[in-house]
């Protein structure tokens, strides 16, 4: 195959809106109107450090407003573009459509390598690059509200609240403007994890189904599945520590910036972070092999492969050579147009990304809704829950005194059935019942329609579906 006729990362995603939307039945208009961006705000701003006056360029795009505010994240990177914003964006609104958070789709950008620069300076940057938006009303939380992203987390989404508290003294949600927030900022419990756990979340649903598990040609559960990892960042981490720990997966191969990892019997997830946090990259890691040519890894035996870093790493250059028979897009357009369409063709299963990386923005709207009610999940009603329990225990102790027996349950059992949920156990609740329903809205149209054979163009079917709806309803 010739790498050259790849699409962009843009293009990809148009292409496969374009081959969903031949599969429906919507007015041109209407096609158009879902199919572009709104509006791009690009931002060229100075900040004065160590001496010199840099000039940075970000962006801020809206896809669509079928439902606000709009949400997405912001990234900072030396590669973002104002196409590749766009092309977040309308994932974005696909996304919280198919997951059923009521926001429209949008995303930001920085051109910014964020390791040149120290925490003091990379403040500066960030919180002149948020004043730049929100007196435009690009960040607020009725209209536009960002998140973490790549290059980006809790620290940055700090700032930017800080920043338009700063500026909008008497706005009572003013911690609403902004989702991804460290706990005593605003944030949520679950959040840093979210993405990846999702991940997992989403792989557990599709293994209930033997009819999916089958049309990947595997077998059985999660437990033993050989996984490889391309990206140990936030997302990737958390998806194969919670993937090994609690589903008995085993981690064989792990893709990273200056190589790769590779061991047949799995590696330890926990070291190999470890060592990536204290040395910036796997080189000289002691875990299993070290692979020089990273990318390789992606095209060795296993039975999922978690692309969980950035776009086009599966293209017309060397998808022939991936094997993996079912691949979770952890990461946003991981495989391009080009390459989906020849391992949809050869029947290699895909989870898409606009649901598998979904549990971000699901967290985020929890954490929105959090901030908006100004009162933390559970504190209203764990106490009453633990006490409606253990009146549930207290009987079943007196019935089987009046029977003259002793009541033996499992050790561990009283203390779990009598704790009351927290915000932890209540954001994972909904997080994972929220991965369980998108996913059957994806599964019900793939199985129930001869036309429909992936579940990525499944999933762009419900999503715009349901952005279509919202715009009739607006009477578009």
């Amino acid at each position: 195959m010739n790498p050259t006729k790849e699409p962009s990362f843009r293009e990809s995603v148009d292409l496969m809106f374009n081959h969903a939307v031949a599969l429906m039945d919507l007015p041109p208009g209407l096609e158009e109107k879902i199919r572009v961006c709104n509006a791009t705000y690009t931002v060229r701003f100075g900040v004065r450090l160590r001496g010199q006056l840099h000039t940075f360029t970000g962006y801020r795009s809206v896809h669509s407003e079928h439902m606000e505010p709009v949400k997405g994240g912001i990234r900072y990177a030396l590669a973002v573009n104002q196409d590749e914003v766009e092309a977040l964006a309308a994932l974005m609104t696909y996304k919280c459509a198919l997951v059923e958070a009521p926001f429209g789709g949008s995303k930001g950008g920085l051109c910014i390598d964020p390791r040149e620069w120290d925490e003091h300076e990379l403040e500066q940057i960030t919180r002149r690059f948020s004043y730049e938006l929100i007196k435009r009303d690009l960040i607020h939380p009725s209209q536009n509200v960002p998140a973490p992203d790549m290059g980006t987390g809790e620290r940055e989404m700090a700032w930017i609240a800080d920043q338009y508290n700063r500026m909008n003294t008497t706005d009572i949600n003013s911690r609403a403007c902004v989702t991804g927030k460290p706990p005593h900022a605003g944030g949520i419990a679950g959040r840093v994890e979210a993405t990846g756990r999702g991940v997992q979340y989403a792989l557990r649903e599709f293994f209930r189904h033997p009819e999916d598990i089958a049309a990947a040609g595997l077998s059985g559960t999660l437990d033993g599945k050989r996984v490889i990892v391309q990206g140990l960042g936030n997302v990737g981490y958390h998806a194969a520590h919670f993937l090994t720990v609690e589903d008995g997966a085993k981690i064989i191969g792990i893709v990273e910036r200056d190589g790769g990892l590779y061991s047949e019997t799995g590696l330890n997830v926990e070291a190999v972070a470890k060592w990536i946090r204290a040395h910036g990259g796997v080189k000289g890691c002691t875990e299993g092999t070290y692979v020089e040519d990273a990318s390789s890894l992606l095209e060795e035996d296993c039975d999922i492969l978690i692309p969980a870093a950035i776009e086009g790493v599966i293209n017309l250059g060397n998808v022939e050579r991936v094997k993996a028979p079912l691949i979770i897009e952890a990461a946003n357009g991981p495989v391009t147009a080009g390459a989906d369409a020849f391992l949809r063709e050869r029947g290699t299963v895909i989870i898409p990304d606009m649901y598998a990386n979904a549990g971000g923005v699901t967290v985020s709207y929890f954490e929105w809704v959090k901030n908006l009610s100004h009162i933390r999940f559970g504190r209203m009603q764990r106490r009453q829950e633990e006490a409606r329990h253990q009146l549930v225990v207290d009987q079943l102790e007196d019935l089987s005194n009046a029977l003259g027996k002793t009541w033996s349950p499992a050790p561990d059992f009283k203390e779990k059935y009598l704790r009351g949920a927290d915000e932890l156990e209540l954001v994972r609740s909904g997080l994972d019942d929220t991965m369980r329903v998108a996913y059957q809205s994806m599964r019900e149209v793939w199985h129930g329609r001869d036309d429909v054979t992936d579940l990525r163009t499944a999933a762009y079917l419900v999503s715009i579906g349901r952005v279509a709806e919202s715009y009739r309803a607006k009477g578009l």
